[in-house]
């Protein structure tokens, strides 16, 4: 890790979206992807049904995928990336409050951004440490960064947990992208450099730009990322937040 590169190993990685939800899936969808529309929400068979009542659809999607990518391991450390977390359960608070009415501290409590992580944390009983972060259209490569400074850290994995979802009409008129729900998580892994291995090995280098934001007609940055990963191609160069981040393959 340097002051402007990362690169890292993925070891295990999952994603969940309603209507696709397979390997077969998902690649038919990297290499054409059509728009994730609201629908069906996952099961989370994994985690003790009273707490899994908890989670809205946000939660759910994020919930599955980090329990496909590393299960029931303990001390691996999380880091949940959302860039508009639970705004849906926000929008409701906000509602009841201009009615007049009570705020529910429960549901308080699973709007804000760290909600997801600690579901998690608290299902498995597992106290490694988990960070939650929001960080405008480079979520995800912020989400990257943090993750790869705990490898560097020496921790020997790391779970990235990236989710979004569709936003409520109130914010409609304001999205710069068209926002959809889904959810992936990366395990990565630090790149040992004497030893062989199938890991896929990504490398994320930035800088500063003085570009607008890349046009997003169709996906948000994270989806974006994920369809790289997913397609095979050799980089992806995406302008947002200032700077210029560009991800590719090693050795391509």
């Amino acid at each position: 890790m340097n002051e402007n590169e990362v690169i890292f190993s993925i070891a295990r990685h999952a994603a969940w979206a309603p209507g696709v939800s397979t390997q077969e899936g998902w690649a038919d969808w990297a290499q054409a992807p059509w728009p994730l529309t609201p629908g069906a929400e996952p099961r989370v068979a994994a985690m003790p049904p009273m707490l899994r009542r908890r989670a809205g659809l946000l939660g759910r999607m994020a919930l599955e995928v980090a329990y496909a990518c590393i299960g029931q391991a303990q001390g691996v450390p999380t880091v949940f990336c959302s860039r508009h977390g639970e705004v849906v359960r926000s929008v409701e608070l906000l509602r009841e409050l201009a009615r007049g009415e009570p705020l529910s501290p429960t549901a308080f409590g699973l709007a804000v951004h760290n909600a997801s992580a600690g579901l998690f944390a608290i299902a498995r009983t597992d106290r490694a440490n988990h960070v939650a972060l929001a960080a405008g259209g480079a979520t995800f490569e912020h989400a990257v960064i943090e993750a790869c400074g705990q490898l560097a850290d020496g921790a020997p994995m790391v779970l990235i947990v990236a989710c979004d979802t569709a936003l409520p009409a109130p914010f409609e008129a304001f999205q710069d992208c068209d926002e959809q729900p889904f959810a992936f998580a990366w395990a990565i892994a630090p790149v040992q450099a004497d030893v062989q291995t199938d890991m896929p090995v990504l490398r994320l280098a930035w800088q500063a730009s003085e570009a607008a934001d890349t046009p997003m007609p169709r996906m948000p940055g994270g989806l974006d990322v994920l369809r790289f990963q997913l397609s095979g191609d050799r980089t992806l160069v995406r302008d947002a937040g200032g700077k210029r981040w560009t991800w590719s393959r090693d050795g391509q």
